[in-house]
């Protein structure tokens, strides 16, 4: 496929996909207007045969992307940075990883550190862009967008989210189904609009069923292994405990079946228990995950190829974007009994 000089070409790659330059065009400028299965063999070429743009070694500046995380410290961040690089690297354009741990101090250095580099554009997860910081950026003509805001954003400012409500309900109806009853929640941080949909989801399922809502069957996390755990024992030491417990990510919904674990109860005889995200540790724990699926890389790719898009100064069809979340029903549920 390569040149004489041992370069992959735009044409090359478009012969051996069986499509026409302009689409291996429109794919490397992030554009909307090619087919999903067409654009995973494009870029999967690209990738494969190390592509690089003819001028992006001599454009006058290194074309990078700032991903911008409040911690780093969750296989749910790791998906989300595949899905990122999948899109930049085969647009030809560099990575910037940095983490906030949610202080002004490390804020400010990360602003610091970008005016002194051009940025095509940054993506903010589960932040709240406050707005010196918006308005620095307006300045700079830097582009952002959210993945999982926080909370309420200017419209200016593009989300990309996920059906967290629609997920949150799809998880407690398949627990209502098996005969369950009560049924404990651990939230995500109240803080986060993601964790209030999950929410706002397993209450409206609970509803419409006509099972009680026991507020005792709710507790709050924050994502990790050892919040689960602990919310676990919470609800497991409860007079009337749950039968079954929807933790409203897959490392809390894991800390919650080692919970279980220590007690000798067996999931799911004993307990089913259904996580959020399908990581891929929840299809290797034991029993796997029940879960529900977030679409993390291709949250991921979708806000770096809306992003390029606004570095060009392209419009986008919509500001707010949600891809659908499905229910991956494996061997930590069964029916009540």
């Amino acid at each position: 496929m390569a040149t004489g000089r041992g370069r992959v070409t735009i044409a090359a790659i478009a012969e051996a996909a069986g499509v026409s330059v302009p689409t291996v065009s429109r794919v490397l400028n992030g554009r909307s207007d090619v087919s999903p299965s067409t654009r995973e063999l494009i870029e999967r070429l690209l990738r494969e045969h190390d592509y690089r743009p003819r001028n992006s070694r001599h454009s006058g500046r290194a074309r990078l992307v700032d991903l911008v995380f409040n911690d780093l410290d969750s296989p749910w961040a790791l998906e989300l940075i595949r899905g990122v690089e999948d899109v930049t690297h085969t647009a030809g354009v560099g990575t910037v990883v940095s983490q906030v741990h949610r202080r002004s101090s490390a804020t400010r250095q990360w602003l610091q550190n970008l005016r002194a580099r051009a940025s095509d554009g940054v993506i903010f997860v589960t932040s709240d862009v406050a707005e010196p910081v918006h308005s620095e950026l307006h300045r700079l003509k830097v582009p952002v967008v959210i993945i999982d805001p926080a909370g309420g954003v200017s419209a200016e400012v593009p989300t990309i989210g996920a059906t967290n409500w629609s997920g949150g309900r799809t998880a407690t109806d398949h627990l209502l189904e098996l005969g369950h009853r009560r049924i404990g929640f651990v939230a995500g941080p109240r803080h986060l609009l993601c964790s209030r949909a999950r929410l706002d989801g397993y209450r409206s399922a609970m509803e419409a069923a006509g099972a009680r809502v026991d507020e005792q069957l709710i507790t709050t996390g924050d994502f990790r292994h050892e919040a689960g755990f602990v919310a676990g024992n919470q609800l497991l030491d409860l007079a009337e405990p749950p039968t079954a417990i929807f933790a409203s990510s897959d490392l809390m919904a894991l800390g919650v079946c080692e919970a279980a674990r220590r007690r000798g109860l067996r999931v799911p005889d004993q307990l089913s228990v259904v996580g959020f995200d399908d990581l891929p540790e929840s299809r290797w724990a034991s029993p796997p995950l029940t879960t529900v699926r977030q679409p993390l890389a291709e949250m991921g790719a979708l806000a770096a190829r809306t992003v390029l898009r606004l570095s060009r100064g392209e419009s986008i069809e919509t500001p707010r974007v949600e891809l659908v979340t499905r229910l991956e029903v494996r061997e930590s549920t069964a029916p009540l009994g």
